[in-house]
């Protein structure tokens, strides 16, 4: 049976995988795809409160809300390989894309999520961002700011479980995924564990239906293992 509304945010290969994964498993009345192909900005408040206040409108409730808007590399930045790469401009960048997006999206969309039903918000970290399996240093920004995403979860959660215990709030880390993201980082993955997008989505999309309230604030893997903070 089909219940209520998924929101995909970000229309990167991920994204795009996510929402035509929910929209073929036919389990949601509406997929919502936002992007800024629509008009939806992540780094824009004024943007994510009027998409927030358009889906309350909606019909059915909000069930499932994934975030996976994310940044990596880039035209403007690359991953710093040691300290002499530090600029303060990118790591401000790096948070902003990474952690507080993620965030205020939560802080404007989160309300509108039904009271006493099962729902699930979350948002794409990575493995990277675990603070007690960081053995090789580098890539400053990007660790650094899928940590603050992660720290932002738990306390989120922490939250919501005061006045909304049937939420899930939860970072998802889809390993390495054949996108342009990972394109110059590739060489050293293993083949099977290098996921097209669309098996990458089929992977989160089984993590969500099999997650509880206890698994909530937590970083899961797509195998569903916990990463450590």
């Amino acid at each position: 049976m089909r219940d209520g509304m998924a929101i995909i945010v970000g229309m990167g290969g991920i994204g795009r995988a996510l929402a035509d994964a929910a929209e073929g498993s036919g389990r949601f009345e509406r997929v919502e795809r936002l992007s800024r192909a629509n008009g939806f900005d992540p780094l824009d408040e004024s943007s994510i409160a009027r998409a927030a206040k358009a889906m309350a409108h909606k019909e059915c409730d909000v069930k499932l809300m994934i975030v996976t808007t994310g940044m990596l590399h880039d035209e403007v930045q690359s991953p710093e390989k040691s300290l002499r790469d530090l600029n303060s401009i990118h790591l401000a960048r790096s948070f902003a894309i990474n952690a507080i997006a993620p965030a205020i999206i939560a802080q404007h969309f989160l309300p509108i999520f039904p009271r006493g039903q099962r729902s699930v918000f979350a948002a794409l970290s990575a493995r990277v961002g675990s603070i007690a399996d960081n053995r090789n240093g580098g890539w400053h920004g990007y660790r650094a700011s899928k940590a603050a995403l992660n720290m932002l979860i738990k306390t989120i959660a922490i939250e919501q479980a005061r006045t909304r215990p049937e939420m899930i709030c939860v970072g998802l880390h889809p390993g390495t995924v054949d996108t342009a993201m990972s394109k110059p980082f590739q060489r050293g993955a293993l083949a099977t564990k290098l996921f097209s997008p669309a098996r990458a989505a089929q992977h989160l999309l089984e993590v969500v239906d099999n997650l509880d309230v206890h698994d909530s604030g937590k970083c899961l893997a797509w195998d569903g293992s916990e990463i450590l903070p």
